[in-house]
């Protein structure tokens, strides 16, 4: 008989590799269609083994790879997948016995397999061991020892090298990548105080601590946290607290004119609004239809009325909002390098072509929008990427050309544990460590017409 929650973790894999789907998506969805047969238990199980195996899928490979008669591009993905599942919990999962994982990994073979798919895979795990991961660790060579031992694509690496960190640094920024990542919720200000929700996620039995910013908590203990009364009441939001600090460095005014040029799904444009308390104007923009109705969703449910989320590419310039925004925000695409912990299917479906052709978007949306910021109004650029070219490159450019901009100073006095990360007063540049994510965030003010 097959284990239903790990068939539901392996249709999920299934569409991350093949579909090419984003992990949180995926496993959303299929948690969605099976809701009625799943305990909570269940659900945290099959979580972990997709993020899982999702974020090691390299380091388990390599392991498949050595035990394997056959090369992994000829092993069909559903078994292929199999075999990291099995792989993973083999050497990973410290309370799953390696008979369950095989056992259950034949299982499923026998079911997304030919005939001898279920002795294959019997035959690979069973020579599966946890000293298999620790044999990495005496690899010479840096890069591959690096790449190996925290499930790295080494052009990564590289490019973190070439930006000019150090090797110990890029292996603290790789490691970190892979940590579980603490969830943080954001009190709607408009809606209800923060030690009320405080104690009523407490009541529930979920621990709820006080975070780095002031609107925020820190969970642990949770499951479906969306399907909460407080959540769809919007008494509060899901969002990290990176993101939380963007729109505190642009410190949004009360019956201000602001741009959101780069808003979906909405998590910093509705924190500007609260910032705002709910009092002026912010336009927020996407080029996705079904993005642009996600802003509209989140500041339904969050009560707020002063979003008006249109249909607009911001790499096209409109003439009618020539210096017309008190502030703008860009949150620009990026590569989300600095995410990974909490998408880790990015590190497989970005390449470092991928670079080049990011870049040109930022920097056109960035020419494109300082053109619609009012004199002496302040513009904050951020992303969650961690690579120079696109942040401290991008700035420069801009500032090269665009001598009536300069750099904003950003004061001291947002958070202790962030401030430290303001480099020369100048930007926020933080790599992914055991509390956050990784972003960069710049202020730039437009000192002349």
């Amino acid at each position: 008989m097959i284990d239903k929650p790990r068939e539901i973790a392996l249709k999920t894999l299934y569409e991350i590799d093949k579909n090419g789907a984003y992990s949180n998506i995926a496993l959303d969805e299929q948690i969605k269609q099976n809701k009625k047969i799943l305990s909570n238990k269940d659900i945290g199980f099959i979580s972990e083994i997709v993020y899982g195996t999702t974020t090691w899928r390299l380091t388990l490979d390599s392991i498949i790879e050595k035990h394997s008669n056959l090369k992994l591009k000829k092993i069909s993905t559903w078994i292929l997948n199999i075999l990291r599942m099995g792989t993973y919990q083999i050497v990973f999962l410290d309370k799953v016995p390696k008979s369950a994982a095989v056992n259950e990994s034949v299982n499923l073979a026998k079911r997304y397999g030919h005939k001898s798919s279920s002795n294959f895979v019997n035959a690979v795990l069973r020579k599966v061991e946890k000293k298999d991961f620790e044999d990495f660790e005496k690899i010479e060579n840096n890069l591959e020892r690096i790449s190996k031992c925290n499930s790295m694509p080494q052009w990564i690496i590289e490019q973190l090298l070439d930006d000019g960190n150090d090797i110990e640094k890029v292996e603290s920024i790789c490691k970190a990548s892979n940590y579980k990542p603490k969830i943080f919720i954001r009190v709607n200000r408009l809606k209800d105080k923060k030690e009320n929700v405080k104690a009523k996620l407490n009541e529930y039995g979920i621990n709820a601590q006080e975070a780095e910013l002031p609107d925020f908590l820190a969970l642990e203990k949770i499951n479906d946290i969306k399907n909460m009364k407080e959540f769809k009441e919007g008494k509060f939001t899901v969002q990290d607290e990176g993101a939380g600090l963007i729109p505190l460095v642009l410190n949004p005014k009360e019956n201000e004119t602001i741009l959101d040029a780069c808003s979906s799904p909405g998590g910093k444009t509705t924190y500007i609004a609260e910032l705002m308390n709910n009092k002026g104007k912010i336009v927020a923009w996407d080029i996705h239809e079904h993005r642009v109705k996600l802003v509209e969703e989140n500041a339904k449910r969050l009560g707020i009325h002063i979003i008006e989320a249109e249909l607009q590419d911001a790499t096209q310039y409109l003439e009618k909002y020539k210096n017309y925004f008190d502030k703008i925000l860009l949150d620009v695409p990026c590569l989300g390098i600095g995410v990974l912990k909490r998408k880790p299917d990015i590190k497989w479906q970005r390449k470092k072509e991928d670079i080049d052709e990011i870049t040109q978007i930022q920097n056109k949306i960035l020419e494109n929008c300082s053109k619609y910021l009012k004199k002496n109004g302040e513009l904050v650029y951020s992303t969650c990427s961690i690579f120079k070219k696109e942040n401290e490159g991008i700035i420069s450019k801009f500032l090269e050309k665009n001598k009536n901009f300069e750099i904003e100073k950003i004061e001291k006095n947002l958070s202790n544990y962030f401030d430290k990360f303001i480099e020369k007063n100048k930007f926020f540049e933080i790599y992914q460590n055991e509390k956050t994510d990784g972003f960069f965030i710049c202020k730039l003010q437009k000192i002349k017409e």
